[in-house]
Formats: C-alpha cells, structure tokens, sequence
C-alpha cells in the first residue's frame, strides 16, 4: 500500500486553488469547524489534490478523507464515478466518509461527531 500520495501535475494545483477560492456554501459552512484544528486539534486540508482526485477535506495525520456531495453526485454516472474514487482511495490507504451538502446544512453537529468518531478509529490494519 502507497505511503505516499501519487506526484501532483502543476495543472492540478492550479485547480485546486480555483477550488478553494470558489468554495461551496456547504464546504465553507464546514470549512469554519475544521479550520485551525478547531475540531479536538485535528489538522484538516481542504481541496488537497491526491491524483488523480481533489480531496474536499482531508486529515493528514490519519489519512482521513472528508467528501462533500452535491446532487450530480446522485445521478446513476455521478455514483458510479464515486464508487471509483473511493475505491482507489482505500486502495491508497485513505478511509473515506461522505456526506450529503443537505446533511451538512441541516445537521452540522451530528456531521461533525461522525467526522470525530471516524478520526477516533477503529483504524484498519495496513
């Protein structure tokens, strides 16, 4: 299992930049209760590039990634593509929660005691 994320192409900085800069509603709602280790000193990126994706959220630390989906996620391609991306990314080692944009606007506090209790383990075996 990769340690180590795949090399990042310069495009995709860029591009994740543009991410950040154009954030979402619901991912700046977040955003505000992950930022600066607010959340018990978790350290979160957001818009973290892991090729050939960008992760929304993501905790270095425990390699912990946090998905933000709107509704093209729930389309039959739009959950097929998901399926992909998270498969690869639990092949890379990177446990993966998703959670709905309306989750996060109608039920912030019970998002982010997922979020805690995901980071609190069980963590599997490499």
């Amino acid at each position: 299992m990769p340690r180590d994320r795949p090399p990042v192409r310069p495009g995709q900085l860029h591009f994740a930049r543009q991410l950040r800069e154009q954030q979402t509603e619901c991912e700046a709602l977040l955003w505000r209760q992950l930022r600066n280790r607010r959340l018990h000193g978790l350290k979160f990126r957001r818009q973290h590039p892991w090729p050939p994706y960008i992760l929304d959220f993501y905790c270095v630390a425990l390699k912990l990634a946090v998905e933000l989906d709107g509704g093209q996620h729930f389309s039959v391609e739009g959950l097929r593509h998901d399926q992909l991306r998270s498969d690869y990314l639990r092949a890379q080692g990177i446990r993966l929660i998703r959670f709905s944009n309306l989750e996060v606007l109608q039920a912030l506090p019970e998002v982010l005691a997922e979020i805690l209790r995901q980071a609190r383990g069980p963590f599997p075996s490499p």
